[in-house]
């Protein structure tokens, strides 16, 4: 049930949408073992020009950026599970975009079960003990 809010410095394209979003449903599925049913990507672009790092543009830099958070269930993955999705989502979109700038972020937030749901239910009220 993770969602995915990814701004990419990039010209708006359906083939490039659809590669990241299967970098990171297959990421999100095989290193964080999420659900890729219940696994949602919102894909946002954002013109090199407008993204400024240490006071350059990436246009001027000719580099290009990532930043995407994924919320996760609190507690639901190590820290090893967490520095391997990080590590290979940048060197994903490295391969998908080419330059990309070390100033590009990865967030995998940690949400409380009780503050984070879908379909009008908690994740907390999903959570069933093994009988």
């Amino acid at each position: 049930m993770p969602i995915l809010n990814v701004k990419v410095s990039a010209v708006r394209s359906p083939d490039l949408t659809r590669q990241i979003a299967d970098l990171l449903l297959e990421l999100t599925t095989r290193v964080l073992g999420k659900n890729p049913d219940v696994t949602s990507i919102l894909v946002e672009y954002v013109d090199p020009a407008d993204w400024v790092v240490g006071g350059s543009t990436l246009l001027e830099q000719g580099k290009r950026s990532v930043y995407f958070d994924v919320k996760v269930t609190d507690e639901t993955n190590t820290k090893q599970e967490k520095a391997q999705y990080i590590r290979e989502a940048f060197d994903g979109f490295s391969r998908l975009l080419g330059d990309l700038h070390e100033e590009s972020y990865i967030y995998v937030q940690d949400v409380r079960a009780a503050a984070y749901g879908y379909g009008g239910r908690t994740q907390e009220a999903r959570y069933h003990l093994p009988d």
